[in-house]
């Protein structure tokens, strides 16, 4: 059944009128569709239907009336629940109800730029329409409250659904069409401007400009005459536009879409978008977004093409700019709001002159309007503030643009490597990569993720079908040639870089040139202090990326592998090939001041042959040394090679030998090895016996701590025999002693004993108490190897006595352990428990996590020798966890053989 009250009062089912033609039958019919699924109480009924009041009018008549409307439209369509009639019906099966539905679809239809949908709606909203509610009913509207609300709300809603189905039929062109339709509409509402300046866009669009202009000047004169008002500023703005004949009217194609062409074989990204277009699409308060990353990283490819994927939702455009501009020069935000308001229909004979005034207009213009603004290639700050206005807003640059507090920063990193094979594969096609899969994942490395060289990549071997993959990335294994290598047509890698370089400062260009001569992957910021302390301007230049804070609280930055060669190129050209010499030099000069000074405490003041004098700034708390150490390893490691590659081999074995301490302390060994290996090609190189010496000693410490003994025999015998050629007393001592060590685990005490009681012999205690002190440490281990424990234990206190009292806590909880040890042996758990405990005191302050496990594998076998198998199996498993994580072999074994005796294995 469906029921109608706009206009006249019908009720039908289609097939069949249903409408009452009794006038009480009518009103209460009237009454029930206007409080549909209401329960009227019989009471209400009456009153309703006999507003002034008639006593003579029984309840029995009013059920007498619902009787005859159930026999007409159906006895369920009229419930009676406890004294109260209802009309339960669904709300589609009422036109007004409808007619609200449709018009509010059809203007979210309009809004979301789905303009045929929205269209289609509205029309349907509009036919159903046929006049004020209850017309018949309710003539003057007054007879009834609900009568007089419907019909001012439902007019409102009639004349929107009319404005915006004009608006989409001009949208579409069909502005001739119209003029007539307007005309009568403006005569019937003449205050309902809207109306006003469709009829005179029509006019304009139909080639009727003079009668535009002139309906303007009518409605202007009648307003003013009248209300001493003037038309509202978009109307004003349109006569404005019409006046100076603004082309931009002309446009009926549809919204503009002013974006450069979405990246061909766009790839990977998901998680952006996905962050991304829910920001552009959220109906509050309009989002500024700011996509930020290093040069080449596919900022604007992503920003492209997530726009070009929200375009629908966007009906009253999606505009651009590049604020780089055409010769790579920053654009001002007045030009671009030139650019802009010239797009948005602003006369040029309009256009203010002032960045201020541009800024104003290009608000008013776009007021209410749901249009997208992608603002690519942003510098600063100043550039992009003027331009966010109440539009959702996309910002690309290589700054993160702190300075807009309100802004969502999206940061954009290079392609992991399953994503550059994805985009390679894209680009090269699949039966090529599928071809050569491992060469394909060598290319993706070699362009570093970056999209920018991964296309150009692409576009090489699509260029040249006879290249296979492999060739090309073979090439490209050469550092000298790649920029080279990496271009095609006029699109190179190099080019990125030297349009945010030719912006630097001069004092920042200094630095970047700099860092071209590390291969670190990346470096603290005392190294950019070095450089000139412009960290943070490469930073916002795209070149340069901020990465973690460091185990010793230190800011860290990186470069990507080709900022670093572009920066080489510039170091090079600026100031010759020397250049890298000389940076790296000054550099090795001060990093080995600073890793003497930071091992100090580590090493009791020895520096082993490097002579390096203790700076002022020399650390003396162990925990902040060992955390540096830690921090910069990986760096210092790579400052090795770097100085083997530019063939600066003195310092390249110096810097090397200075680290094994360190090295051997923590049991990086693979780096240990790594740089090991470069100090004696470098010592070679440098004709100098004695640091061949003192390397080949490296070495043999490297091979006692991964227990090669018999190689670290070879290396500390061919050591010793250079030392007594050069006649270096104190370094045969030393290598003495470590012979004596390796001898010992090769199963040989007695010439282990033999060579340690020399080695102590040949030490001056006061000239070199720790030398002294490492001597009578080993000879106290080989004693209490030999069975000798009460004389192991007068070496090992006396060993003790010299490291503390030259401050050197590691070595001095060394040895603790190794006493501790024989205690356990001679039955003296109390005190052998004792000296763990201080051992373990020490290595808490220390933050030695290995010194610790130590320790605590010490005191686990001081539980067990009194019984507390619980206890000592908690303390093995802890020392266990730390040794299995530090790939500490000797000490995960030491453990699990603890374990193994509490019987909780």
């Amino acid at each position: 059944m469906d029921f109608r009250i706009m206009g006249a009062l019908r009720v039908g089912d289609g097939a069949r009128d249903c409408t009452p033609t009794a006038a009480k039958h009518r009103d209460l019919l009237a009454l029930f569709v206007l409080n549909p699924r209401r329960p009227m109480p019989l009471a209400r009924l009456h009153h309703l239907l006999w507003p002034h009041g008639d006593a003579e009018r029984s309840d029995s008549l009013v059920r007498g009336y619902v009787g005859r409307l159930r026999q007409l439209i159906g006895k369920d369509v009229i419930t009676t629940v406890a004294g109260t009639y209802t009309l339960a019906v669904d709300d589609d099966l009422i036109d007004v109800h409808r007619f609200r539905r449709l018009v509010e679809e059809g203007l979210t239809a309009a809004r979301d730029g789905r303009d045929e949908h929205a269209r289609s709606l509205l029309g349907e909203a509009l036919e159903l329409w046929r006049g004020p509610v209850l017309e018949d009913v309710d003539p003057d509207g007054h007879r009834w409250a609900e009568t007089s609300a419907m019909r001012e709300e439902l007019e409102e809603f009639r004349l929107l659904a009319v404005e915006r189905r004009i608006d989409l039929d001009l949208k579409a062109g069909r502005h001739r069409e119209l003029v007539a339709d307007l005309r009568r509409l403006v005569r019937l509402h003449p205050l309902w401007q809207r109306f006003h300046g469709q009829h005179m866009l029509a006019l304009y669009r139909s080639g009727r400009r003079v009668e535009a202009l002139e309906a303007y000047d009518s409605l202007r004169r009648a307003m003013d005459d009248g209300h001493a008002i003037e038309p509202d500023p978009d109307l004003q703005l349109l006569y404005h536009r019409m006046l100076h004949d603004d082309a931009s009217l002309h446009i009926t194609a549809g919204p503009p879409v002013l974006l450069p062409h979405d990246v061909a074989h766009f790839t990977g990204r998901q998680t952006l978008l996905s962050r991304l277009e829910p920001l552009m699409a959220d109906a509050g308060a309009p989002a500024h977004v700011v996509v930020h990353g290093q040069a080449g990283a596919g900022k604007s490819a992503l920003a492209v093409h997530a726009a070009w994927r929200m375009r629908e939702r966007f009906p009253d455009g999606v505009f651009y700019a590049d604020l780089r501009g055409d010769q790579g020069r920053p654009v001002s935000a007045a030009a671009v709001l030139e650019d802009l308001l010239r797009w948005l229909g602003c006369p040029v004979q309009a256009m203010p002159a002032t960045l201020q005034q541009r800024e104003k207009l290009f608000r008013a213009y776009t007021a209410g309007r749901r249009m997208l603004l992608l603002l690519d290639n942003a510098w600063q700050e100043s550039q992009v503030r003027p331009l966010l206005i109440s539009c959702p807003t996309i910002v690309t640059s290589r700054s993160s643009l702190g300075g807009l507090t309100d802004a969502v920063r999206l940061p954009v990193d290079v392609l992991d490597d399953d994503e550059a094979v994805a985009l390679l594969v894209q680009l090269i096609g699949p039966h090529r990569a599928s071809a050569e899969p491992e060469a394909t994942r060598r290319l993706g490395r070699a362009c570093g993720g970056l999209p920018i060289a991964l296309r150009i990549a692409g576009a090489r071997l699509a260029a040249r079908p006879a290249w296979t993959v492999e060739h090309l990335a073979t090439l490209l294994d050469d550092e000298h040639r790649r920029l080279d290598l990496l271009h095609s047509g006029d699109q190179t890698v190099r080019s990125v870089y030297s349009i945010g370089y030719d912006e630097l400062p001069d004092k920042a260009k200094r630095m970047l040139r700099a860092l071209g001569a590390l291969s670190a992957p990346d470096f603290a910021h005392w190294v950019s202090a070095l450089f000139g302390d412009e960290a943070e301007t490469l930073v916002d230049a795209g070149l340069l990326e901020t990465h973690s804070i460091d185990a010793a609280g230190q800011v860290r930055y990186r470069t990507h592998d080709m900022t670093r060669l572009y920066a080489r190129e510039q170091l090079v050209a600026q100031s010759g090939a020397d250049a890298v010499h000389q940076t790296l030099t000054g550099l090795a000069s001060v990093v080995m001041t600073r890793v003497r000074a930071s091992r100090f405490p580590l090493v009791s003041g020895r520096a082993s042959g490097v002579r390096v004098d203790r700076p002022a700034f020399a650390t003396t708390d162990i925990r902040e040394s060992v955390n540096w150490l830690l921090a910069e390893r990986v760096f210092l490691t790579a400052l090795v090679e770097d100085l083997h590659r530019a063939g600066l081999w003195d310092a390249a074995w110096r810097l090397a030998h200075l680290l094994t301490p360190f090295m051997e302390r923590h049991r990086f060994l693979d780096s240990w090895r790594h740089v090991g290996e470069l100090a004696l090609e470098a010592a070679r190189r440098t004709g100098d016996g004695r640091a061949e010496a003192l390397v080949l000693r490296d070495l043999g410490d490297l091979h006692r701590a991964e227990l090669r003994w018999d190689d670290a025999h070879e290396r500390l015998r061919l050591a010793l025999g250079m030392f007594i050629r050069a006649r270096s007393a104190r370094d045969v001592a030393h290598t003495r002693r470590r012979l004596g060590q390796v001898l010992l685990e090769q199963g040989r005490p007695a010439d282990a004993e033999r060579n340690l009681t020399a080695c102590l012999a040949e030490f001056d205690e006061r000239a070199d108490p720790s030398g002294a002190a490492d001597a009578r440490h080993a000879l106290g281990t080989v004693l209490h190897r030999a069975g000798r424990p009460d004389e192991a234990a007068d070496e090992l206190e006396k060993a003790i006595s010299i490291l503390s009292s030259l401050g050197d806590r590691h070595r001095h909880a060394d040895a603790l352990l190794d006493l501790a040890a024989v205690r356990l042996s001679q039955h003296l758990v109390p005190e052998a428990r004792t000296l763990a405990q201080k051992a373990r005191g020490i290595s808490v302050r220390l933050g030695d996590r290995l010194l610790n496990a130590r320790a605590l594998v010490a005191l686990a076998e001081a539980d067990l020798a009194e019984g507390a198998a619980e206890r000592a199996s908690r303390l093995a498993r802890e020392a266990l966890a730390v040794f299995d994580g530090a790939g500490d072999g000797p000490g995960r074994e030491k453990a699990l053989g603890v374990l193994a005796r509490t019987g909780h294995p």
